[in-house]
This record gives C-alpha cells, structure tokens and sequence, in this order.
C-alpha cells in the first residue's frame, strides 16, 4: 500500500516560498541529513523528551552504536525542530533512522527491536 502525505502541489506554492522553506534553518537540516547518509543508526532528538530518552536507552540496552542529534528542549530551538519536521514529513521527536531510512519514533524502534531488526553491527 501506497500512502503518501498531503503537501501543497508545486505549482501552488510561489517561488518566494519555495526557497524560504529550503533556506528555513538549513544548517540544522544538512547536519541531520549527512548524519542520516553516513552513519548506521541516527536519533534525533531534543532534551527532556521522555520518549527520546527511551530510545536512547533501548539502543543502549541492545548495544547498538547511534549519532545522537539533540536540538533545544521544550523551550528552545523549536523553529530548528520544526525545519527537521518539514524536511522529514515526522511530527514527533525522536525521529529514528536506521540505514537511512526513517522508521519512525520510540514505539517503532521497540517494533524493530522485537523484529530483531537492530541487531548489533561489528
């Protein structure tokens, strides 16, 4: 099954915007995605998010080595966090990559645990 996400079609979105979005904290952005293309596992994250420090402690608890990117907390840095959603299409923090794809949040890392897809790599 194919499901994509809403978004604005192209040609309804001005020029003007199009590179405000592509410009909106792209420092934060490229850093998340280079991390994404070269190392195995990535978290991102921010502090004081229980469900962060969940995943966190599961990748941990398995032995599997992650990059962990933390931007602000509840109350800072949310317009960072927000560039990372936009780049995403991912609502919530933690976002989880694993060999380059996002497979989601907390809940979806426990799923790839029990499928024993985060197995401990040399």
């Amino acid at each position: 099954m194919n499901i994509e996400r809403p978004t604005l079609a192209p040609e309804k979105v001005s020029e003007a915007v199009k590179s405000q979005v592509a410009s909106f904290h792209r420092a934060v952005v490229d850093e998340a995605a280079a991390a994404v293309s070269r190392d195995r596992v990535v978290v991102v994250g921010m502090a004081q998010n229980p469900f962060v420090k969940k995943a966190r402690q599961l990748l941990d608890g398995e032995g599997v080595k992650y990059t962990y990117l933390e931007y602000g907390s509840y109350l800072s840095k949310w317009k960072e966090r927000l560039a990372l959603k936009l780049w995403a299409g991912f609502p919530t923090f933690p976002m989880v990559f694993v060999d380059g794809v996002l497979e989601g949040g907390y809940s979806d890392l426990v799923k790839l645990r029990d499928q024993g897809k985060l197995k401990k790599q040399p």
